[in-house]
């Protein structure tokens, strides 16, 4: 079996309710995702799903180094996709080409086996465990307990993530209130808080004790910038809290700072790192080490597939159960606060031709990439809370 080409296809869809955090309070109601379809000569297709913004790179990668060759050696192509772009570095936009094109191969790997992904990785794992994150900050208190209300009703999910770091009087409103809502789920729910690393070292430090006060937390998500190792070591050795971090980060390089200082306590993965195959490397690094990772959110939930084999997982992110676009299923379905991977060859991802052929459009539009906000200002500096204009625009967007 050989690679002969690739198809992308970018489309746009409603995200289902207004989604923002600390650097976004304003939130946007419409996101796009990319559909990269990997073509072999054996009539089999890999999809990977993402890489919107990198169509050229993902088509210039397939031409010079995917074209050819037999996906089954997932690994082999992930380093020469890798070593391809070392002069320049493979972080950044080539990352996101690497990662989506990795996502493809693997789910042609596992096709080829005639068998789900979690299977050819060696996972033995029927159930993992997961929490939900509504990306709530624009959302009134109300909507946002009825968000989490549901996810502990309907699915079980017995944790929950808040975003924070605006507006600490809300903050420690808010916490109770998602907790109130998980406990319908669970006496002891797990209560996560996200800070998308908006404060400084010191303003971590005092906002966090100020919530442990009076709350119970599991751990604190990048609670000051990515790169900031030593700035979330004092973080880590400040509080009770875990600091949980790393979400941002793309290569293995990039986190050897936070090994060797003892940055983090819990290490976030993702498969959108530069691919599934990294993912996994980056686990086994953090194993090393005795630290648990957590997965990040993934689209079709596919992240199941790799907790199966880290020894270290400890939770995975689960914003929507299923698949808020119309354009593909998956076969992942959440059963009382679990996630569980099914049967299905590869990724477990069929795709809804009619659905993405009348969503696809030629470029993201304004407003509708990831984080199309940026880094609030002020962020690490000084504190900058909702303005009437992003208050008035995060009301219009729960309207919408």
């Amino acid at each position: 079996m050989k690679i002969t080409g690739v198809k992308t296809t970018l489309y746009l869809y409603n995200l289902g309710w207004c989604m923002g955090d600390a650097n976004s309070p304003a939130g946007r109601t419409r996101g796009c995702g990319c559909v990269v379809e990997l073509e072999t000569d054996a009539g089999l297709t890999g999809i990977g799903l993402g890489g919107g913004g990198v169509r050229p790179q993902i088509s210039a990668l397939v031409e010079g180094v995917l074209k050819g060759q037999d996906p089954r050696s997932a690994q082999g192509l992930w380093q020469r996709m890798a070593n391809k772009h070392f002069k320049g570095g493979h972080d950044g936009l080539i990352n996101d080409a690497i990662a989506v094109l990795d996502m493809a191969v693997w789910d042609l790997k596992a096709k080829a086996n005639e068998e789900p992904l979690w299977k050819t990785l060696g996972g033995s794992k029927d159930r993992i465990h997961c929490y939900a994150s509504g990306i709530e900050i624009p959302l009134s208190d109300e909507l946002m307990h009825a968000w989490y209300s549901r996810m502990a009703t309907q699915y079980g999910l017995r944790g929950g993530k808040l975003k924070v770091g605006l507006d600490q009087d809300a903050d420690l409103r808010r916490i109770g209130l998602m907790r109130d809502a998980l406990m319908q789920a669970d006496d002891n729910p797990m209560l996560l808080i996200d800070a998308n690393e908006y404060w400084s070292p010191k303003q971590a430090i005092r906002k966090v004790r100020e919530i442990e006060e009076e709350f119970d937390l599991t751990w604190v998500e990048e609670p000051a910038r990515r790169w900031d190792f030593l700035g979330l070591r004092r973080i880590k050795d400040s509080v009770r809290t875990a600091v949980c971090a790393g979400e941002n980060l793309d290569t293995l390089g990039d986190f050897l700072p936070y090994f060797h200082h003892h940055s983090a306590d819990i290490v976030q993965v993702s498969c959108g790192m530069g691919g599934i195959t990294p993912a996994l490397q980056l686990a086994d690094a953090a194993f090393g080490y005795e630290l648990p990772v957590t997965l990040g959110n993934s689209p079709g939930l596919i992240h199941a597939h790799l907790a199966t084999v880290m020894p270290n997982f400890m939770t995975m992110e689960v914003c929507n159960v299923e698949p808020p676009d119309g354009v593909f299923t998956t076969d992942v379905t959440v059963v009382d606060g679990w996630a569980i991977p099914g049967d299905k060859p590869g990724l477990g991802i069929e795709i809804d031709v009619d659905a993405l052929e009348k969503q696809a459009i030629e470029r993201v539009p304004p407003g509708a990439g990831p984080s199309p906000f940026g880094r609030r200002p002020g962020a690490g500096l000084y504190e900058i809370p909702p303005t009437e204009e992003e208050k008035a625009a995060a009301a219009k967007g729960m309207e919408a």
